[in-house]
Formats: structure tokens, C-alpha cells, sequence
């Protein structure tokens, strides 16, 4: 008998959604490169991208009243699938309006998915989530690029990550950046910088091995 795919975990007082393994970065911290799971949960690795039907199933048999954040963050960057990810974070406040929706992401899907971004990725996340935590990784663009190692390099993805962030917070969303301590402390310093240089909390993540 197949095994079913996870497609909704639980860590703490949160329950995080698995919609998608696509991503475009290899991070140097990523939890894929040290297991199959996170936080203790059953392998993330999807068969195939769930679609709304499956999701609202699985759902469906939790209290989401219980939890005091649902955070899409599985096992690849959700906004892959921005459309997908704000449709289902919309049918979530119609049906549990209390609930506190908080995205993880590396802000890039205005580069990586311009067909469904149309450059209003932002925007469109803010519509429907209450949070966004967004991976900074770096006071600048070199040191972004050597831990992020984003799809084509350059310039562009450390822009278009701020700019997405910079936009979310106009947007007047609860945003928060985050950086993990691979870097140094030299550059942890940069990082802090530049999120108080732009109005944003920063969180210093440990590395999980």
C-alpha cells in the first residue's frame, strides 16, 4: 500500500504545510542536505505537488483553532508555487479566520516565477498571510550568494529578495528576516545592519546539523 505523502507537520504550537520540494537556491544550511524531515516529522519528499483537493483533506483532519501559527515551510520554497500557495492561504482564512498565516521564504519568486509573480509577488503574499519570514542570509550580496548559492548567481537575487521584503513591509506585514549562523559574527554584524538599515527585525537562526 503507498505510503501517504506529509503534507502537514507539527512542530511546537505550529502547524507547517508541505506544498512543494522545488526550490531555487542550494543553501549551505539546508535541513534537506542532513535528513528527510524537520522537527521530527515524517519524511517531507514529495511524490508529486499536492493539489487543493489533497491539501484541503489533510486539513481538514486537524484543529487549526490549536495551533498559534500555520507556516507554509516544508521541503522547498513555497512561493514555487505562488499562486497555489496564496489560494490555499485564502480558502485557510475562510475557513479559519483566526488563524495566524505565516510564510518562510527566500522572497525570490518575482525572479524565479515571473509568469505567476507578474513583479507583485509581494502584494500578492500580503493579501493573504499575517507573516512573512524572509531569508536575508547576508549583509550583502557576496555573502548572500556564497551561503544562498541562488540559481544563476549575480546581483539579482540579493535585490529582488530586498526588494520583496521592503514591499512586504509597506504592505504593513508583520515581517522578520533571518540569518543563520553559518556566516560569521563580522558578517552576522553586516546582516543586522542591513535589516535595521530597512526598518526589519532579524533573527539569528542556529544550524541544525
Amino acid at each position: 500500500m503507498e505510503k501517504a505523502m506529509t503534507l502537514t507537520y507539527e512542530a511546537g504550537r505550529n502547524l507547517y504545510i508541505n506544498v512543494t520540494n522545488q526550490c531555487p537556491c542550494a543553501c549551505t544550511f539546508c535541513i534537506r542536505n542532513n535528513g528527510d524531515g524537520a522537527y521530527g516529522s515524517d519524511p517531507l519528499w514529495l511524490e508529486h505537488e499536492p493539489d487543493m483537493a489533497e491539501m484541503q483533506a489533510d486539513l481538514a483532519k486537524r484543529d487549526l483553532t490549536a495551533y498559534e501559527n500555520i507556516v507554509f515551510c516544508g521541503y522547498g520554497e513555497p512561493l514555487m508555487r505562488l499562486e497555489f500557495v496564496c489560494a490555499l492561504a485564502a480558502y485557510l482564512k475562510e475557513i479559519a479566520p483566526e488563524c495566524c498565516l505565516r510564510l518562510n521564504t527566500n522572497g525570490l519568486a518575482d525572479l524565479y516565477k515571473p509568469e505567476q509573480a507578474k513583479g507583485r509577488a509581494a502584494q500578492q503574499v500580503a493579501a493573504v498571510f499575517d507573516k512573512v519570514s524572509i531569508s536575508l542570509n547576508g549583509g550583502n550580496a557576496e555573502v548572500y550568494n556564497r551561503v544562498t548559492r541562488p540559481r544563476g548567481g549575480g546581483d539579482a537575487p540579493y535585490a529582488t529578495m530586498l526588494q520583496f521584503a521592503k514591499t512586504c513591509k509597506e504592505q504593513g506585514m508583520d515581517v522578520m528576516f533571518t540569518v543563520v549562523d553559518v556566516i560569521t559574527p563580522e558578517e552576522i554584524a553586516k546582516a543586522q545592519e542591513k535589516a535595521d538599515e530597512m526598518g526589519i527585525v532579524l533573527e539569528v537562526r542556529e544550524y541544525i546539523h
